[in-house]
């Protein structure tokens, strides 16, 4: 393996091996301790032990620390003249879609800043990509994985009351518990040939646990993304490995799981552990609502959608709907309408589309091919889930679209990325 100073001097040019000050190294701590502190209060007031106020308190220390460390972080460095064509046109839609939709009212503004499922951030946390993209920024990344998986196994036991409860009141905490905490161990998992022993085997833990809550809590749309991700994670690992006769092993468990499974599908009623989801996979709970988002919609609406706060006409769905209109709709791809319309869509998927096929199939390392497994996972996710919501998880959709879009990423081999990673202590 080629040394830390031959690689550089090989790719002098590489953005990635550039110095990294002290002040931005600072800034990137203090920007990713915000975040989690913030992450971690919006999640812990879904216990009904834990005041609501409290966690806003720590949610907007949280945001007293992440924004100004963002603020010194980004600069508007876009090699890619397509990607920075397109960014900017969302950028600036987003900023529309927000000032369209503003209440300038204390309640309002408060909600927007400590919602982390639809508030103000969700439009700004594409600004990431304009992060040093550089190793130490991934690395700290990582590490930020860690520990939002750590807090996941400790929320387990925080929340088990409402785990291990099937009413409906208490459907939502593994979606919540999930989604902020332990879905970017998938990460890990896709970047498998960059990170020791025991992180592995922590995430896949994690992952594990997630989909088994999952199925559980008959979460239908999160144990497709958890198992999604599993599933892309051994087939990376099954392209790009060397240790055959374990691979064999593996594939012929998989057959022979799946053999298990066909032949016991028929009894499934009569599982604990699938039972409640054999029952809800029978229930269409997603029409009804999309029905009246279409019959509500206009020409203009479904054009450049309602605004931050748009809502649209659905009575009798939600057991305490104060009114007859909705904010949100489950639905990822309708949700992006719901607020900006095709246009806001539209510049996504011209963003993320691109992205994944670069990733995929002009790359020589798995950081670039896991990039694009990401973005491919968010596009499938965004009938069954909201994708769009300020998490790590959404955090990861732009990170990833960064990397595929980098040509110089893309073309380093995978020992030279375990080499720069391997240097920042």
């Amino acid at each position: 393996m080629k040394t830390l100073d031959t690689l550089i001097k090989e790719n002098s040019n590489l953005e990635e091996v550039e110095d990294f000050s002290q002040k931005k190294l600072i800034a990137l701590n203090f920007f990713f301790l915000g975040f989690i502190v913030y992450t971690l209060s919006y999640v812990i007031k879904g216990n009904p032990h834990i005041p609501v106020k409290i966690g806003e308190l720590f949610q907007f220390i949280g945001i007293l620390v992440f924004i100004p460390s963002a603020s010194y972080l980004i600069r508007y460095r876009i090699k890619n003249n397509y990607l920075k064509v397109l960014f900017s046109f969302y950028l600036i839609w987003s900023i529309i879609t927000i000032f369209r939709g503003i209440h300038l009212n204390y309640d309002s503004i408060k909600a927007m800043l400590v919602d982390a499922n639809f508030g103000i951030f969700i439009y700004l946390a594409p600004l990431i990509i304009l992060f040093p993209q550089k190793f130490i920024f991934y690395k700290k990344l990582f590490d930020v994985i860690m520990v939002l998986a750590i807090s996941f196994l400790l929320f387990d036991i925080l929340f088990i009351k409402q785990l291990l409860d099937r009413s409906s009141a208490t459907q939502d905490v593994i979606e919540y518990l999930a989604k902020f905490l332990s879905i970017p161990c998938g990460y890990i998992l896709i970047t498998y040939k960059y990170h020791p022993r025991n992180r592995k085997l922590l995430a896949f833990g994690v992952m594990i646990i997630s989909l088994l809550f999952a199925l559980y809590k008959a979460r239908r749309g999160l144990s497709l993304i958890c198992g999604s991700i599993l599933i892309f994670s051994y087939f990376l690992y099954l392209v790009n490995t060397k240790r055959v006769v374990i691979t064999i092993y593996l594939s012929v468990l998989l057959v022979l799981g799946g053999a298990y499974y066909e032949s016991s599908i028929y009894n499934i009623n009569n599982n604990k552990l699938f039972s409640f989801i054999a029952k809800r996979g029978e229930e269409d709970t997603r029409t009804p609502v999309e029905l009246y988002f279409y019959s509500d919609f206009k020409t203009n609406d479904w054009l450049i959608g309602r605004g931050i706060n748009g809502e649209y006409y659905c009575p009798n769905i939600d057991e305490d709907q104060l009114t007859d209109y909705r904010s949100y709709i489950e639905t990822g791809y309708l949700e992006f309408i719901l607020k900006g319309g095709m246009i806001f869509l539209g510049l996504y998927l011209l963003m993320l589309i691109p992205a994944l096929f670069l990733g995929l199939f002009y790359s020589k390392n798995i950081l670039s091919k896991a990039a694009a497994i990401w973005i491919i996972v968010s596009l499938l996710a965004l009938y069954p889930s909201t994708v769009n919501t300020f998490t790590l998880n959404f955090l990861l959709v732009w990170i990833s679209a960064g990397i595929c879009y980098s040509s110089e990423l893309r073309n380093l081999s995978d020992n030279q990325i375990k080499t720069f990673l391997a240097s920042i202590n």
